[in-house]
């Protein structure tokens, strides 16, 4: 009865190394599926950001859709309707709905 209770209360041997390997493994499909897909979209829309320049459409975080009349160093001059204009921030600009309508 003793020689069973101190076996159960070993641990077995080479347990402390899967535990690692399935961290690591938990991590790297982190990566994989999480942070690169990210990082690679947030690369694309800083590059679509600093190559704007007029009449290329967008739509603000707003949602407002426009054309873009002026570009400037941090603010952009868009056209929403005819004689309807806005100034806005640069970095609100969310989406290009040319490249949406490529991905339907």
């Amino acid at each position: 009865m003793i020689t069973m209770l101190q076996a159960a209360a070993q641990q077995p041997q080479g347990a402390g190394w899967t535990f690692w390997v399935m961290i690591g493994a938990m991590i790297l499909i982190m990566w994989l599926f999480m942070w690169r897909p990210e990082s690679k979209r947030r690369k694309q829309m800083q590059e679509f950001i600093a190559n704007l320049k007029k009449g290329d459409k967008i739509i603000t975080a707003g949602g407002i859709h426009g054309t873009v009349k002026e570009v400037k160093e941090n603010t952009l001059l868009i056209e929403v309707d005819s004689n309807v204009t806005l100034r806005i921030e640069k970095n609100m600009v969310v989406a290009d709905p040319s490249a949406q309508a490529a991905q339907k």
